[in-house]
């Protein structure tokens, strides 16, 4: 039998990320990763090492973590994620930031997340505003089984989730705000063959030659579901900020901007339908 460090070690040079290590190991062994501090020169037992080396060898042949170990962390929540759902990305808050920033101060509000894939936006914003009621869609019924999973497992009561395309299922409502974390990637583009995108649904990542056909979608319909001077926010490409502020201004959108996130690259384009 071999150490906790010793395993580790290994595992981490195999996958060249100490942290991925990590993450396989406690998930394991069913453990806090503070455990493995406290442990290190604890030995592992046949079981454990056997099954932990199974997981490096599927994270070693490309498989991402959060679909090993069936969680992603995500804004302050612990999220359930299949291959049925999109792994939520760190990026991603910035949209959720930036939705909370365009609530109504006060009121009940309304906000829908459309294509909510494991629920991670709105959820998120759900569990920021108790006074806001956010409505989800996804085509998918696996997605949104795994979304409803999350809000009963996170005991998130202000959200609801319905079956349908984008806007589709929302005849007749109207939301103070309506954010997407769409499909903007082209159809073309080599990294849909590279890395964590081969094993997401593509349905949920490439939108057409130049991966602004959902996002040109949205944008026609969405003003038609926004209460006056309410928000439409979605997330692109780095290199799209520009066309998407063009399709916005194009579709009768007022102060449409463009926000960066971290890494000071473009990724969140709005605008907000006119007071009259």
């Amino acid at each position: 039998m071999a150490e906790v460090r010793q395993v580790l070690a290994g595992a981490a040079g195999t996958l060249g990320d100490r942290l991925e290590a990590e993450l396989l190991l406690v998930h394991v062994l069913g453990k806090p990763r503070s455990w493995l501090i406290a442990h290190a020169d604890d030995e592992l037992d046949a079981a454990h090492t056997a099954a932990f080396d199974a997981l490096v060898k599927r994270r070693a042949d490309g498989e991402p973590v959060a679909y090993i170990t069936g969680r992603r962390g995500f804004w302050s929540l612990d999220l359930e994620v299949t291959p049925a759902t999109l792994i939520p990305r760190p990026e991603t808050e910035l949209l959720v930031q930036l939705a909370l920033d365009r609530l109504p101060a006060t009121g009940l509000t309304r906000v829908a997340d459309l294509g909510t894939g494991s629920g991670a936006i709105a959820l998120a914003i759900a569990r920021e505003s108790a006074a806001t009621q956010v409505t989800a869609t996804d085509a998918s019924a696996e997605a949104l089984a795994v979304a409803q999973r999350n809000a009963h497992a996170q005991r998130i009561a202000n959200v609801s989730f319905v079956q349908g395309d984008w806007l589709s299922p929302l005849h007749g409502q109207a939301f103070d705000v309506i954010v997407s974390n769409p499909p903007y990637i082209e159809a073309d583009d080599p990294h849909l063959e590279r890395g964590d995108l081969r094993f997401e649904p593509a349905s949920a990542l490439a939108s057409g030659k130049d991966g602004l056909d959902d996002i040109r979608r949205i944008v026609a319909d969405a003003r038609a579901h926004l209460k006056p001077g309410g928000w439409l926010l979605m997330e692109h490409g780095w290199n799209q900020g520009a066309a998407v502020r063009v399709l916005l201004e194009q579709g009768g959108y007022h102060d449409v901007f463009t926000a960066q996130d971290l890494e000071q690259r473009d990724r969140v384009s709005g605008g907000r339908r006119p007071h009259r």
